[in-house]
């Protein structure tokens, strides 16, 4: 009898979900084509405005922040209906409560490109003060506030890449540039906080490439800190591929025969400890290969040695790595005295 009545409560719970699903459903295809329609009528107003913001934020059932098609026509009413009969200081208004509410969006939907896009679209149009005195405390104001509001959202999400290519944009944009220090400083934190932080590292190269173009920071002094800084990571996370990365891209080319082999024994120690290292055992041929091509004699005992190390290597991922076989296959046949 329970069994029955379990059975019966089941299916009214299905057909109440499915009931509210066709209702969520028909109200969402509503909204949508009627912001469509208005859209096809180049309807700039006021009303049509209220409605994008139903369906890309607020709407308690049907909201959708992917629907990239209303965020443009959002900003054609913005630059067609709107701004045209505000002041500057209704518009900057306008596109604080725009960036108020997609923060809130971003809450709930992180990684959603178009709101991030409509985001950038705010900034660039913020216009001048109308006091020209003005101006610059007037922009700064708003580049700040979004980067305190990325850095916040990385909090949350400290390997949101969405989050770092955003962060970057802001950097560049700001009217009162950011020191590039302090921002080594930032990726260091994130870094030290989470070692596999892939998009850390990757703004730690765009950074200190800068520095080292302009004469700001001396690339060998730096280098020896880089080195002792992924050095802990690999030795921490020998099996995240972050670290590795950001090592290769200090290595570079290779020119550099003793940096080249204090590496390459520094990466042997670590696989003694951790003999089926996948990521050890790829960089010491990726760094052998750069010995043999870049320091040492064709047909030396040295090159001989290195070759027969690599092929060793490349024999053992074949066993641990299967799936790429045929490559550490290939790797090797191309290894020639």
């Amino acid at each position: 009898m329970h069994g029955v009545r379990r059975a019966r409560e089941t299916r009214e719970v299905r057909t109440a979900r499915r009931e509210r699903e066709r209702a969520m459903l028909s109200t969402y295809l509503a909204l949508t084509d009627d912001i469509l329609s208005r859209k096809k009528n180049k309807d700039w107003s006021r009303d049509a405005f209220d409605l994008t913001t139903q369906l890309l934020s607020t709407h308690p059932s049907v909201t959708n922040p992917e629907f990239y098609t209303v965020w443009n026509y959002r900003r054609h009413i913005l630059t067609n209906g709107i701004f045209p009969r505000s002041s500057p200081e209704e518009i900057k208004e306008l596109l604080n409560d725009d960036l108020a509410m997609t923060a809130k969006v971003l809450k709930v939907h992180p990684k959603v490109y178009w709101i991030w896009n409509h985001r950038r679209w705010c900034l660039e149009h913020i216009p001048d003060s109308p006091d020209y005195a003005n101006n610059q405390a007037w922009r700064r104001s708003a580049w700040e506030r979004e980067l305190f509001i990325v850095e916040k959202m990385l909090d949350a999400d400290s390997r949101n890449f969405l989050a770092w290519d955003y962060r970057r944009y802001v950097l560049a944009s700001m009217p009162v540039r950011r020191s590039e220090k302090a921002e080594i400083a930032y990726t260091t934190k994130k870094i030290e906080a989470n070692f596999s932080n892939f998009s850390a590292w990757h703004q730690r190269t765009k950074v200190l490439s800068s520095l080292w173009a302009s004469g700001e920071v001396d690339r060998t002094l730096s280098l020896h800190k880089e080195f002792e800084l992924v050095q802990n990571a690999m030795f921490t996370l020998p099996e995240d591929q972050s670290a590795w990365l950001y090592h290769r891209w200090l290595i570079g080319s290779g020119d550099n025969k003793a940096i080249l082999e204090r590496e390459i024994n520094l990466i042997q120690t670590l696989l003694d400890e951790q003999p089926d290292s996948k990521w050890c055992m790829e960089s010491l041929v990726t760094y052998k290969r750069l010995l043999l091509d870049n320091h040492l004699p064709t047909g030396s005992q040295e090159k001989t040695t290195a070759i027969n190390q690599c092929r060793t290597l490349l024999g053992q991922l074949e066993e641990i790595d299967p799936m790429r076989r045929q490559r550490y296959w290939e790797m090797g046949a191309q290894l020639k005295v």
